[in-house]
């Protein structure tokens, strides 16, 4: 019986495994390409409403700021350069082409480019922004005239004194600044509104000359160099800047950054 058992096991068919080989063929598997590509473009959306949302939300010189920050050349805002102020802490042009404010460069274009960056300077904050509704610039002969003056609700002084609002310390400091790239001189009128004749003292005269020498006193606080300073007038009520003499438009400050022969 033994040796019966022995044959049959010795008779049994071997016992064969077969293993299945996967299929390399077919459609491939996509990964995580397409998560990529959603990410770009859901990326490039948020860029093109954050812009479009930029341009409604900000004014003209806000965006020039913006602008000047994203171009490749020389920086002209506080965002755009590693300093402080409202260069960023870089000159326009090298010292040397201010000694006398005529070589090395075009004066004309001198006083454009300080004309500009006033403005741009203006549109970094909003107190500055509000300051500079009391300013307006203009090139002349005789150079660049940043005109401040009264508005209908916000005065430059304290009633009919030389005691200065807030504002001007603002404006001296947006002035002192960019007035620091140049060396050319600096002058100061200052004017009033006709005052009624029936006053027993007309202050014009006085006024307008306590009220530039005042100024005067502001910028240098702000850090202008005293030596800059060529000359302090008040021009009374002589030179209104509207047809209504007696309008507050009139109060105001001229100052002046002369042309190299001044």
């Amino acid at each position: 019986m033994k040796g019966d058992g022995m044959n049959r096991q010795a008779n049994a068919a071997p016992t064969i495994i077969r293993r299945k080989k996967r299929k390399t063929g077919g459609a491939p598997h996509h990964g995580g390409a397409w998560k990529v590509a959603y990410a770009d473009f859901v990326t490039a959306m948020m860029a093109f409403f954050l812009m479009m949302w930029l341009i409604n939300a900000t004014t003209e010189a806000q965006r020039k700021g913006l602008a000047d920050y994203f171009s490749p050349s020389i920086p002209i805002s506080r965002v755009s350069g590693g300093g402080d102020g409202a260069f960023g802490g870089q000159n326009l042009f090298a010292d040397e082409d201010f000694a006398s404010g005529t070589s090395g460069i075009d004066e004309a274009r001198l006083l454009e480019d300080l004309e500009d960056a006033l403005q741009l300077a203006g549109g970094e904050s909003l107190v500055a922004e509000q300051a500079m509704r009391h300013v307006i610039t203009r090139l002349t002969d005789r150079g660049l005239i940043v005109e401040i003056f009264d508005l209908p609700d916000a005065s430059l002084f304290d009633a009919d004194s030389d005691r200065p609002m807030p504002v001007l310390a603002v404006l001296a400091e947006l002035l002192a600044e960019v007035f620091a790239l140049a060396q050319n001189g600096i002058a100061i009128d200052g004017h009033t509104r006709t005052y009624p004749v029936v006053r027993v003292e007309n202050p014009v005269w006085e006024l307008s000359a306590a009220r530039a020498q005042r100024m005067r006193h502001i910028l240098q606080e702000a850090g202008l160099a005293p030596e800059r300073m060529r000359r302090v007038t008040g021009h009374a009520d002589n030179a209104p800047a509207t047809d209504q003499n007696h309008a507050p438009r009139n109060n105001r400050l001229e100052i002046i950054l002369l042309r190299g022969a001044d």
